[in-house]
C-alpha cells in the first residue's frame, strides 16, 4: 500500500499540480500587495479615503474604556471590491500563462505527414496494373 502512495504521489501530473498550486499561493501574496499597496491607494485618491477601510455602517458601535469601537455593524465594500480587483488580475495573469502554454504546445506538435496524393496513388496503381 505504501508503494502504491509512492507511485500514484510521484506522479508528473500530481507533482506538476502541487507546483502550481504553491506558486500560485506566491503570486498571489504578490497580487494582494500590487492592490493593497498601489491600486487600493490610487482608487483611494478618488473616494478621499482608505480604499481598503470604506465601509457601509448599519448600526453604530459605542466606545469602550480603551478607546476602541465596540458593537458596530457594517458592511465592508472597500475589502470586498480589493478582494475583487486581485481575483482579476490573477485570472488574466493565469489566462496569460495558459495562453502562451498552448501556443508553445501547438508550435511543439509536428505537422502531419500529408502522405502520398491521389494523384500519385492512381499513378502507381496504373504502374502496377500494366505489369
Amino acid at each position: 500500500m505504501l508503494k502504491e502512495f509512492k507511485d500514484f504521489a510521484m506522479k508528473g501530473n500530481l507533482v506538476d499540480i502541487a507546483v502550481g498550486f504553491v506558486m500560485g499561493a506566491a503570486f498571489n501574496k504578490v497580487v494582494a500587495s500590487f492592490t493593497g499597496g498601489i491600486v487600493s491607494p490610487l482608487i483611494g485618491l478618488l473616494f478621499d479615503a482608505d480604499f481598503k477601510d470604506l465601509k457601509y455602517i448599519i448600526k453604530e458601535g459605542t466606545m469602550n474604556d480603551a478607546g476602541e469601537k465596540v458593537g458596530e455593524v457594517a458592511v465592508l465594500y472597500g475589502d470586498f471590491i480589493t478582494n475583487v480587483i486581485d481575483f482579476i488580475i490573477v485570472a488574466f495573469v493565469m489566462f496569460l500563462i495558459v495562453k502562451g502554454v498552448n501556443k508553445m504546445k501547438k508550435k511543439e506538435e509536428p505537422a502531419p505527414d500529408p502522405g502520398p496524393s491521389e494523384k500519385d496513388l492512381l499513378m502507381e496503381i496504373r504502374d502496377a496494373l500494366k505489369k
